[in-house]
């Protein structure tokens, strides 16, 4: 089987960020998992001794912690500090913007609207940030629009980092048309865009088409969603071992693409499992 890869694939800079800091922190732990990736994650664990921490009870004083790329909120990193936990930060930067952005704009009596998924961590952190937490409202589609209450007559706006930014201008562009004053921030990362046209573009051209991520992971998910648009024989997988070799019958071309957590160790696998199918 013919493999090509998408022309924008794989580690973000927030990610490779991460996994830097991880490495070099030997024998500490991540609040909360690192990156959206499981495989990763267990080599971290594997050889660097990194832990992980599901809750705040588990950390004791002086303990290392590294806050994971998407974040925590405002309250649990204060706890943490207050903790006398060593703090290492590897929260992506791209993500620290729209933090600093609901902080501000809130205090300067904003009612602030997120375009995102209401249970990632990334928005959970970023509400966080939000001065009166009753007037920071949580969206995904246009129509969401229409049970927000706001407070204020002025709407600041961000997004998920890892949206569409299709979806985040019609949700704009719906705001704009019921309100005088829409403060809006495209806090979407130029990764997140170039993953996507890479992939959009890549999509069009092939029989099949796999995406290689985290099933839990949001930009991953939002790739398999594109490629599923322009090529029906799509498929999202965490690693080899989810290939089935029925997907490549009577196919020449497979385009491979990987989300932003995706480490190029699992995408190699992948490829040559896929270029050993016949």
């Amino acid at each position: 089987m013919k493999v090509k890869l998408a022309s924008n694939y794989g580690f973000c800079f927030g990610v490779k960020r991460a996994i830097k800091i991880a490495e070099e922190y030997k024998n500490s732990s991540t609040m909360g998992p690192l990156i959206h990736n499981q495989d990763e994650i267990n080599r971290l664990q594997n050889d660097f001794n990194v832990g992980l921490y599901k809750d705040l009870k588990e950390v004791k004083d002086d303990d290392t912690v590294i806050i994971r790329t998407h974040g925590i909120p405002k309250n649990d990193l204060k706890n943490l500090k207050a903790q006398n936990a060593k703090v290492i930060n590897a929260t992506c930067p791209f993500v620290t913007t729209p933090q600093q952005i609901v902080k501000k704009m809130s205090k300067e009596e904003y009612s602030i609207l997120i375009f995102g998924d209401s249970d990632h961590p990334e928005v959970k952190g970023v509400q966080s940030y939000g001065e009166d937490q009753e007037d920071v409202h949580i969206v995904l589609e246009p129509s969401d629009l229409e049970k927000v209450n706001f407070k204020y007559n002025k709407i600041a706006t961000v997004a998920q980092t890892t949206k569409k930014k299709e979806k985040y201008l019609e949700i704009v562009n719906t705001l704009i048309l019921k309100n005088k004053e829409v403060r809006v921030f495209n806090t979407i990362c130029d990764a997140t865009f170039e993953n996507q046209d890479a992939a959009r573009e890549l999509s069009n051209e092939v029989d099949v088409m796999v995406v290689i991520g985290g099933k839990n992971s949001s930009n991953t998910k939002q790739l398999h969603s594109i490629c599923k648009e322009n090529c029906q024989d799509s498929y999202l997988i965490e690693n080899e071992k989810e290939i089935d070799k029925e997907w490549f019958k009577n196919k020449t071309l497979c385009g491979i693409t990987a989300g932003a957590s995706t480490p190029d160790w699992i995408i190699q696998q992948v490829v040559n499992t896929i270029e050993a199918c016949h």
